[in-house]
């Protein structure tokens, strides 16, 4: 007997809908990728390389305060008592220090911190200036770009991708760095302060704010996005326009501009508008890039340095963010913004080698 079996037509499956978030993901996941030894090792490289410095200055330090310390050393308090340390004892010399002193070794400690922590936002500047510079340059002269307009990327995606990773990405990833660092650091400084009998909690972490620091930190990263909105812009139309070197040509516009306002000015022919010309439009197009460029100078006159909590000031939302009122700030960001457009429009267009 033969069996008939009817067999319908397999229903096909629905596609799963790729939406303009999902791409977005996917291109910030291939510029991570593609560059990560720059967003991610570099800072972590620098941070270790702070850590590894400081050690060895730590190490000098104690060698010569343990020929200065041999004997008996008086140290006068806040109260004019004095306390003779025999062999630099740090514990004596923390239970005798009132809430004053404590909270001036804070700011020290706050400051050291800063500086500690810095190393990893220096190499952040570098990195985003050479990556922006060849970010639409380098897929040219490759010929890559040929294969990623065949994908379904527009043009805009693309290049605001880049965007993204040049002003959040790599910012985020440096300050990780720079918090690791800044915490490496303190626990570096405790094991000196417990081998000269200290206690870290109360002779560094109760008086420092490094969770206050590394939430600051973090807090300023869009407002940095904001302000180097144009250098980034002005990177990402030279690689774009750029038929070869886009470094000479980025750097050189700028400044040859500012020497001929400069020119013009000297001749008279221009009133006094070189320094405001080079603030303005040569070092916002060049250096905007560079963390605490986008700080508030008028702002930090304001501080008083004399009081206790002052180095939290430096990094503080309310200075940080007074920037958002400024005309510096938003004209620089109309100005990114419409160089960014014009890197879109010439990488529709420009795709030879």
């Amino acid at each position: 007997m033969n069996v008939i079996v009817d067999t319908l037509p397999e229903t096909p499956r629905p596609t799963a809908r790729i939406t303009a978030a999902r791409r977005f993901g996917w291109l910030l996941r291939r510029e991570f990728w593609e560059h990560r030894g720059g967003f991610l090792w570099a800072p972590l490289v620098a941070g270790a390389a702070s850590l590894v410095l400081s050690a060895m200055g730590i190490v000098l330090a104690m060698v010569a305060a343990r020929g200065k310390f041999r004997g008996d050393t008086e140290i006068t308090l806040h109260d004019g008592t004095s306390v003779s340390i025999n062999g630099l004892d740090l514990n004596m010399l923390t239970s005798r220090m009132g809430h004053e002193e404590l909270a001036r070794l804070g700011d020290g400690i706050d400051l050291t911190l800063i500086m500690a922590s810095g190393w990893p936002f220096l190499v952040l500047a570098f990195v985003v200036f050479f990556y922006c510079l060849g970010a639409l340059y380098d897929e040219r002269r490759d010929r890559s770009v040929l294969f990623w307009k065949s994908l379904p990327l527009s043009d805009g995606e693309t290049v605001l991708s880049k965007v993204a990773s040049a002003v959040l990405v790599a910012p985020l990833l440096a300050t990780i760095a720079s918090i690791l660092t800044m915490f490496g650091f303190l626990v570096l400084v405790s094991l000196v302060v417990l081998f000269y009998g200290g206690n870290p909690v109360t002779l560094l972490w109760g008086p420092a704010s490094p969770l206050l620091l590394s939430l600051q930190y973090l807090a300023a990263i869009p407002v940095y996005a904001l302000w180097a909105l144009p250098t980034v812009g002005w990177l990402l139309l030279c690689s774009s326009w750029a038929r070869s070197k886009p470094f000479l040509w980025a750097v050189v516009l700028p400044l040859l501009a500012g020497i001929l306002v400069a020119w013009l000015e000297f001749l008279g022919v221009l009133g006094d508008v070189t320094w405001p010309f080079f603030r303005n439009v040569v070092l916002r197009a060049l250096t905007s890039i560079f963390p605490m460029t986008f700080m508030d100078f008028e702002y930090l006159r304001d501080v008083d340095f004399s009081l206790p909590g002052a180095a939290r000031q430096l990094m503080s939302p309310a200075g940080v963010y007074r920037n958002l009122a400024s005309v510096d700030l938003w004209g620089g960001v109309l100005a990114g913004a419409a160089m960014i457009f014009a890197a879109v429009r010439l990488r529709r267009w420009r795709d030879e080698g």
